[in-house]
């Protein structure tokens, strides 16, 4: 079993890398087979410049979808090779405008020829598939713009790390997990009063005998957050609600597990 029999569509994004790797290869030999002095990563960028003269930088790299900087590559890249000529607009003079060279039109004509046979060549290869590449790839794009891949991998860990959140009553051995807990977040985020120490110091005294409640949240058998509450209006240095482990507040923040229903201190 390889490797990618193995992970499965884990590996989508590395199996796709590896087909876009093998058609670049196959390209640069169709590229020589026409005799045309160009590598296939320039393609939409001369394309769109033969078909459209007179386009900007930005403009390019919005129609082809990649970004400023890997079409001002290109189109250095192109002029070098005397194939794209780059001036500064007369409307914009931030703007850079690309048009084609003499040498660049002269070779225009054989790179459409050889686009054509392609397309026919590509639509013969996906005729031989049982899906559609092409449809399926278009199709993935537009999933991946209304959520992308990271928001559908968070959603799933969250979901599956809340589960095994638990949350759990103070008691007593839990004080130095609760103080250290609460001087981490108040230092990190605001400034350690002296009535904060008092109620980290004796929390049975200052919260549990006051009618108050602490409650404490464990992940994998380490108390990584708490939540004190309070059944009085609390004084502006009070205690801030669910501190957690700095070190895990990227993990901690959208986890929904601090959202999780509490019927039993509901009151």
């Amino acid at each position: 079993m390889n490797f990618f029999e193995q992970v499965g569509s884990a590996a989508l994004g590395s199996r796709l890398r590896r087909l876009s790797e093998q058609m670049t290869a196959q390209a640069a030999d169709v590229y020589a087979l026409y005799h045309v002095p160009c590598e296939p990563r320039w393609f939409p960028v001369f394309y769109l410049v033969a078909t459209k003269p007179g386009l900007h930088v930005g403009e390019i790299a919005e129609s082809i979808g990649q970004t400023h900087a890997a079409v001002s590559q290109v189109i250095k890249e192109l002029a070098k090779h005397g194939l794209v000529d780059v001036q500064r607009g007369e409307a914009d003079l931030r703007r850079s405008v690309v048009t084609l060279t003499t040498q660049g039109a002269a070779l225009w004509p054989t790179l459409q020829q050889q686009a054509a046979d392609v397309r026919q060549a590509t639509e013969e290869l996906l005729a031989e598939t049982r899906h559609n590449l092409w449809l399926a790839i278009g199709e993935m794009e537009y999933a991946l713009s209304r959520n992308s891949l990271t928001n559908r991998v968070k959603a799933i860990r969250d979901q599956r790390t809340a589960a095994e959140v638990q949350i759990i009553d103070y008691a007593p051995q839990y004080q130095p997990a609760f103080k250290h807990l609460n001087v981490e977040w108040i230092e990190h985020y605001f400034r350690l009063e002296p009535t904060d120490l008092k109620a980290l110091d004796h929390p049975d005294e200052y919260i549990i005998q006051r009618g108050g409640h602490i409650l404490l949240a464990s992940y994998q058998a380490v108390l990584w957050a708490l939540a004190p509450l309070f059944p009085w209006i609390l004084p502006p240095t009070s205690l801030p609600r669910w501190p957690y482990r700095l070190r895990l507040r990227g993990w901690a923040s959208g986890g929904g597990w601090e959202r999780r229903p509490l019927p039993k201190h509901k009151s």
